[in-house]
């Protein structure tokens, strides 16, 4: 695959677009809806509410000071790729007081991204421990570069983690359209490159 984004474009004569769902999730203020925004070809429909007083009880704003939104259902955009490729992106909230939805949104994904800001890894545990017991989604780890720079080596995130060796994980600016494109087009390679499971109507 190209290194660089597609934008969107109709596909070659004779050939058909094939749609796949992947799911971009993570600790709250990551940078999930900031992936969508920076890769959607469409105007993303996000679901950021400005917090109030109430969520400081809640959200650990010491890492994320500048941060006035959050999203409380999910957020949505379309990328298409290899002009044949549609991929619809349904990012979910990061707090834990919204986790009951995961299962709906990850219900018939090919895989999913967890954005990881490296800076606060245990806001992670949650989502990898989500995805290691969801086997039906596997799942690739993206190290969100804030002020362009990571704390930790990959291998020693990969450690504090427990990932497996096989699972990429891939550090990218999510601000970055074909940095956040290069992870989403890693997710599909992974999740290509694994066995596809018996169908048990089969």
């Amino acid at each position: 695959m190209d290194s660089n984004v597609s934008s969107s474009s109709p596909s070659a004569p004779g050939r058909s677009l094939v749609s796949a769902k992947v799911v971009v999730a993570g600790g709250f203020g990551a940078g999930k809806t900031t992936l969508v925004t920076s890769v959607s070809e469409i105007p993303p429909v996000s679901t950021e509410a400005v917090m109030t007083e109430a969520s400081e009880q809640h959200d650990d704003l010491s890492s994320t000071p500048d941060k006035v939104t959050t999203t409380v259902a999910m957020d949505f955009g379309r990328l298409t790729l290899e002009q044949e490729l549609i991929m619809y992106m349904f990012g979910t909230p990061g707090q834990a007081r919204f986790w009951f939805m995961w299962d709906d949104i990850v219900r018939g994904a090919v895989g999913a991204v967890i954005v990881v800001d490296s800076r606060r890894l245990a806001d992670c545990f949650e989502a990898i421990d989500y995805f290691e017991t969801n086997q039906s989604a596997p799942y690739i780890v993206a190290l969100n570069r804030f002020d362009d720079q990571l704390p930790y080596t990959v291998d020693q995130i990969r450690e504090a983690l427990e990932i497996n060796p096989e699972i990429p994980i891939v550090d990218f600016d999510a601000r970055d359209r074909n940095s956040a494109g290069g992870v989403l087009k890693t997710l599909l390679r992974y999740a290509l490159s694994r066995p596809r499971e018996a169908d048990p109507a089969a």
